[in-house]
């Protein structure tokens, strides 16, 4: 039995309280450098409360975006990172609980071998093999296209492996019941698996969703077309302008608007994502 200390109770969400405070702070330092003019951050006086031009800046780059640095509309780049982040996290999945169904009910020669070379992959993210990646999708023409910006991202030895630790939890009397009742493989794994796995089905959308939406080298170096660009390499370029001070209310509003997706996500899918982590039993 837990003692209830009132105390203790309070100390708590003191902790959680000035936890919140210090994350959302920086967050609450953009939105207000979205609403004051360009210059109100590099003035040597930082204001903590919203000004007057954040209607004006929200407008500006909903509506045209920013030209000096060839930043199109925010729209499009939010368009642009939603489609990433969801060809990532759908095709990651949908390869990774294939492969895990297949390394974990099929009896085929080196089957041991063919998950540890997939799990060994773990090892070469994107970054260890950008230059050879890029090599092969500069010529096979896919730079400045959705393919270009999502083919190279979509394996992912992570969920692999997450798939087949819960396939193994899985008893086989019910492989059994269901090669009794007539279930050829796929049916087995479209009507029984999958079912089963959609919580981690879930969590594992959510954290792949972000990994997408949160690409920031990848999408720098294959897109230099302004109708490809995302929203995080696009914050790059508006804060890299030549000869001139980079305009901070529309890098901060692009910044602030690029957070909501992945809050949203979180947010909708909570209840799912907080079950996939943490339920065990089937």
């Amino acid at each position: 039995m837990v003692e209830k200390r009132p105390f203790l109770h309070l100390l708590a969400h003191l902790v959680l309280i000035l936890g919140v405070l210090i994350v959302a702070f920086p967050v609450w330092l953009a939105f207000v450098a979205s609403t004051h003019e360009p210059t109100a951050f590099t003035s040597g006086v930082i204001p903590l409360l919203p000004g007057s031009n954040g209607v004006e800046t929200y407008a500006t780059m909903l509506g045209t975006g920013m030209s000096t640095s060839g930043a199109p509309p925010l729209g499009l780049l939010l368009w642009n990172s939603f489609v990433m982040a969801m060809l990532i996290a759908v095709g990651k999945i949908a390869i990774s609980i294939l492969s895990a169904f297949a390394i974990v009910y099929f009896r085929f020669p080196l089957r041991s071998l063919a998950f540890w070379c997939i799990f060994i992959t773990l090892m070469l993210p994107v970054e260890v093999r950008i230059v050879p990646t890029f090599k092969v999708v500069a010529d096979l023409g896919l730079l400045n296209s959705y393919a270009g910006l999502t083919v190279p991202l979509i394996a992912s030895a992570t969920a692999t492996f997450l798939f087949r630790q819960v396939f193994l939890t899985i008893p086989d009397e019910l492989t059994e019941a269901a090669r009794i009742d007539g279930a050829g493989p796929m049916k087995f794994f479209r009507d029984i698996l999958v079912p089963l796995s959609r919580t981690n089905i879930a969590a594992l959308f959510v954290i792949l969703f972000i990994y997408g939406w949160n690409q920031y080298l990848w999408p720098l170096l294959v897109t230099t077309d302004a109708k490809f660009y995302t929203v995080v390499a696009a914050i790059k370029r508006m804060a890299e302008v030549t000869d001139a001070q980079p305009q901070w209310n529309f890098v901060m509003a692009t910044a602030v608007m690029a957070m909501l997706p992945p809050v949203l996500v979180v947010i909708l899918m909570q209840r799912l994502f907080v079950k996939g982590l943490v339920e065990t039993e089937k």
